[in-house]
């Protein structure tokens, strides 16, 4: 119990720490307010089983492990939402010392599950980030430093290359020098149960997960090589004794600007990665025979090419993959052995601010059974940005 209180305290203690350094006298703070209004209108043709129900969180942007396998039949649907219209409050203020110290709050209207398409089409707000900078800190909920955002592409879908990306937003300390930067981050283990069966999410942890990134340029060439180490905690007999398990990952990536155009790309894997991958495709480990954890192996890639035809026109085209190596005599067959999505979009942009787009796309879920499935998408989207 002591160890718990004391570990738990890591991060809590690096967010006092940069508190105790900003000076109390300050400017007045200057704000900025931004966003975007976009509607999103989809065709999607689950070829291989039911399509999920209205509300499901499947039906309001791709998500890999959501696509049906093994049915029969067709069952195509049409979804039309705003629910990824977005806005944030960006501050600054000039502190005496004569440092900056800023501060941004984004939210939107994805994933959660309050709203309807009954009557008002009503969705409650969700945080994607909350977050300070002073001098070299980064202190609250943010992207994670373990993620590569340069090479996300330019998709009508909410995220594009999505099965074998690294996707993550969570509460963190993060301290950056030049290129390189280090962070401490919120610890959450996914869990497969013996024998297989439906997700165990643990919040057991004690020790934070840590990542360390470094970015770098070379003409027009951009990469970064970012490392993640963590511990993957779960109370398995329900006794209060944690069973844990080391975990780890590597992920590349790169972005090379071809005079407009340009072409993107990254490689991620190992073990224990679980919800860093996909949007949490594979969990970070599996309860084995004994009642231990066995870390569960993982990759990625992704690749994306932007063609710019004219000052207004653009094309996309982004494939990505996710898979893992289950011992499938723990977790069972069920579970899925990887997921791939080939996509293809159209963007035309009349002024600077608004931009209409269409998307087709294709994926694809198999099980360590053989057992998949498909499922087609045609999106179009109309988004204002301010």
């Amino acid at each position: 119990m002591l160890q718990k209180t004391l570990t738990k305290s890591l991060i809590a203690s690096a967010v006092v720490g940069v508190l105790a350094m900003v000076p109390a006298h300050a400017a007045e703070p200057e704000w900025d307010f931004g966003g975007y209004i976009k509607l999103d209108a989809f065709v999607s043709d689950y070829q291989d089983g039911q399509a999920p129900t209205t509300g499901f969180i499947g039906r309001q942007f791709y998500i890999p492990s959501t696509t049906p396998v093994g049915g029969n039949g067709d069952d195509t649907v049409t979804d039309v939402h705003a629910r990824q219209s977005r806005f944030f409050f960006n501050v600054s203020q000039d502190l005496d010392n004569g440092e900056t110290i800023k501060a941004r709050i984004e939210l939107d209207f994805m994933t959660v599950p309050v709203g309807d398409e009954r009557i008002t089409n009503s969705y409650a707000p969700r945080l994607r980030q909350a977050y300070f900078t002073y001098s070299n800190w980064l202190v609250g909920q943010a992207w994670s430093n373990f993620q590569n955002l340069a090479i996300l592409p330019e998709s009508v879908d909410f995220i594009g290359a999505t099965d074998g990306i690294i996707f993550m937003r969570q509460p963190q300390v993060r301290y950056t020098q030049g290129g390189f930067s280090v962070s401490l981050e919120n610890p959450e283990t996914t869990v497969t149960p013996y024998g297989g069966g439906g997700r165990i999410t643990s919040s057991d942890g004690v020790l934070p997960d840590f990542t360390a990134k470094y970015v770098g340029t070379s003409g027009d060439f951009s990469y970064s090589i970012a490392g993640l180490v963590r511990q993957l905690t779960h109370d398995v007999g329900g006794d209060g004794n944690d069973e844990t398990v080391s975990g780890y990952g590597v992920s590349v990536g790169a972005k090379w600007q071809l005079g407009q155009h340009d072409l993107r790309a990254s490689v991620q894997t190992g073990s224990g990665l679980g919800r860093y991958l996909g949007l949490n495709l594979f969990n970070g480990a599996v309860i084995d025979a004994s009642g231990d954890l066995e870390s569960i192996d993982s990759s990625g890639v992704t690749l994306a090419y932007r063609h710019v035809w004219n000052d207004t026109t653009r094309t996309n085209l982004v494939f990505s993959r996710g898979w893992a190596d289950h011992a499938v005599n723990l977790t069972g067959n069920a579970v899925t052995e990887y997921t791939q999505r080939i996509g293809a979009n159209l963007m035309y942009s009349p002024v600077k601010n608004v931009t209409f787009g269409a998307e087709l796309s294709r994926a694809t879920r198999e099980t360590e059974a053989g057992t998949d499935g498909d499922m087609s998408r045609l999106q179009f989207m109309a988004m204002y940005s301010f």
